[in-house]
């Protein structure tokens, strides 16, 4: 597949990434014709989606249907107060415009289920998980796994946050996390909050790690979860596996059609069990649920 040109403009503005060996002139084609999906306009998918723009990702997708709240503006840095009561799609249109018109930010303004998650996904080369709920955690992997799409994902609990990469072959959240737990099991948004900081780092982590996959270089962090405590000011790093009896991954999988759970809003406390888990080298055992 050929790769777009850059224009006089471009090149004005991407000059900091053009003198950079690893990027250049082939690298920023390689991201002007790159299309990103990202679940959620949310804490994770504002700070992701305002980078990518800037980096000149040409096709961003947004998948959200929900309206901008106040209660969202804490850590939601793609919205305004002005957009209260409105669009998350529409508002993180306008705003990822503003910062860059040459990208091509495309709307879905729908819940992702099993009817349309493969539709949705079929355009895009990376996709970026930054969903707060189980349902669409689950869905996404799954239809990513199915799809050969390689999934950057995020999540974040109070004062602390986790990143990876599964990549096609090569695990997925399943070998961590075989089911969703049962709804109530675990603080809902709402009751557990967040800092409203914290989705920026682990935003920018989901960005970094799409851009380096669209570019084909560096290292990526699958096979690699990296946990980060706000309070301690730490960040530590797990190796996970591809677990040959993931029930969606594995040799003989049991999984292999799209499943719609009941939805629910929560994201997992982490907890010793991570560490409990780790074999003698370091290495997370397969299907350990660690949050």
């Amino acid at each position: 597949m050929s790769l777009p040109l850059l224009t006089p403009e471009d090149i004005r503005r991407y000059h900091r990434h053009l003198i950079i060996p690893e990027v250049g002139s082939a690298g920023q084609r390689k991201l002007k014709g790159a299309k990103v999906l990202l679940i959620g306009a949310g804490g994770l998918g504002s700070p992701a989606a305002l980078y990518l723009a800037a980096a000149g990702v040409g096709t961003i997708g947004l998948v959200d249907f929900d309206v901008v709240d106040v209660s969202n503006l804490q850590r939601q840095i793609l919205h305004g107060t002005s957009w209260i009561g409105k669009s998350k799609v529409e508002s993180g249109k306008a705003h990822l415009t503003e910062l860059n018109p040459e990208v091509e930010v495309i709307g879905h303004e729908e819940p992702l289920t099993s009817d349309n998650v493969r539709r949705i996904f079929e355009p895009y080369d990376v996709i970026l998980n930054g969903c707060d709920n189980f349902p669409t955690r689950y869905l996404a992997n799954d239809a990513a796994v199915f799809m050969g799409k390689p999934l950057v994902d995020g999540s974040i609990f109070r004062f602390e946050g986790q990143a990876t990469v599964y990549l096609p072959g090569k695990g997925c959240y399943r070998c961590l996390y075989p089911d969703p737990p049962p709804p109530g099991a675990v603080p809902s948004c709402a009751e557990a909050g967040v800092l409203g900081i914290l989705p920026g780092f682990v935003g920018v982590v989901q960005a970094i790690e799409a851009v380096k996959l669209i570019l084909g270089i560096g290292e990526s962090i699958n096979g690699r979860l990296i946990l980060f405590d706000a309070l301690e000011m730490r960040m530590r790093e797990v190796r996970i596996r591809r677990d040959p009896e993931c029930k969606v991954c594995g040799d003989n999988p049991t999984v292999t059609e799209l499943i719609d759970y009941e939805e629910f809003c929560g994201m997992p406390h982490r907890e010793s069990s991570v560490e409990r888990a780790l074999d003698d080298d370091g290495e997370a055992a397969p299907g350990t649920k660690a949050a």
